[in-house]
């Protein structure tokens, strides 16, 4: 099959299969989202952050780990130093790169766990009804009348310091925003013709929920976690920050800018570069996901 001819293909107004469709509306859903310069961009730093996370022993040109008192504070492009060495002589580019593996570590596992916890229990809540809505409904407003960082320092204050409590605390912060869309979706949803023609037909709410109302909900959600990944990445800088995250030595970007900031008057690349990182990572998720916002909510019309 010719490229003309698959392009038609996909373009075509009148699919032939379900799979047919499905790779229709993505090469579409492409198409869109190529077309919004400033989405491609923040793709591309994206790929790149992950390629980095990847290959990290091949482009770190330093172990990051490694510590050489004798060449601290090196400022930017100082002899074999890139972007300098921080206070204890350790070079900040190898620090920044295998940085990047921990916050890939940290976005991937709270966007596993957040989004699917809150897409339980709204689509739950709102199929349900009664008594169960206004439970789980009343559950949600308890975790968002909490600021998401407050929370989080509490859940690690109890579970104690460490990335993978720093990641669980997060997730439980970070859900509810989730189940609030997935239930305003599902009772969207639930009274329509389709899922009343469904229901005469013997399926029973489980079958529904992960069947019929779940897909619905995906582009809607997959939207949301991108755009909140910029605030998870604040949210763990910050707990790695205040030493609740990642421990030391490890080469967390917000445990790097609090380990810069006794220096930052003299030797302001020490906290100014990780500073830099997460400032460009969280821009690309943000920029990312206003390309996906029109590309795959047909509320937007992005066409």
């Amino acid at each position: 099959m010719s490229d003309m001819t698959l392009r038609q293909w996909l373009l075509t107004d009148e699919p032939t299969s379900r799979r047919h469709a499905r790779l229709a509306s993505f090469y579409k859903g492409w198409l869109t989202l190529r077309s919004n310069s400033m989405a491609m961009v923040g793709l591309a730093i994206l790929v790149a952050l992950i390629l980095t996370a990847i290959f990290a022993p091949i482009i770190a040109p330093h172990d990051p780990f490694v510590q050489d008192l004798s060449s601290r504070l090196l400022p930017i492009g100082a002899e074999e130093h890139l972007l300098g060495t921080d206070s204890l002589g350790r070079d900040i580019l190898s620090r920044l790169i295998y940085g990047a593996r921990i916050t890939l570590y940290i976005v991937a596992l709270v966007a596993l766990i957040a989004p699917v916890a809150g897409l339980l229990v709204g689509t739950v809540a709102g199929y349900a009804g009664g008594w169960v809505d206004v439970i789980l409904m009343r559950i949600t407003d308890i975790f968002l009348a909490f600021p998401r960082l407050v929370l989080a320092l509490a859940f690690v204050a109890a579970l104690g310091a460490g990335i993978e409590n720093a990641v669980l605390a997060i997730s439980l912060t970070a859900w509810p925003p989730y189940a609030r869309m997935a239930r305003a979706e599902t009772l969207t949803i639930r009274s329509t013709d389709y899922i009343n023609a469904i229901r005469l037909q013997g399926a029973g709410p489980l079958r529904i929920i992960t069947r019929h109302i779940w897909p619905l909900c995906i582009s809607s959600l997959i939207v949301r976690v991108t755009l909140d990944m910029a605030g998870i990445i604040l949210a763990a800088a910050g707990l790695g920050f205040l030493g609740l995250g990642a421990q030391p030595p490890s080469p967390e970007w917000g445990a790097m800018i609090s380990e810069g900031r006794r220096f930052i008057l003299d030797h302001w690349w020490v906290a100014t570069v990780p500073g830099l990182a997460i400032f460009t990572v969280s821009l690309a998720f943000n920029l990312l996901g206003d390309g996906l916002r029109d590309a795959l909510d047909p509320k937007d019309g992005g066409q």
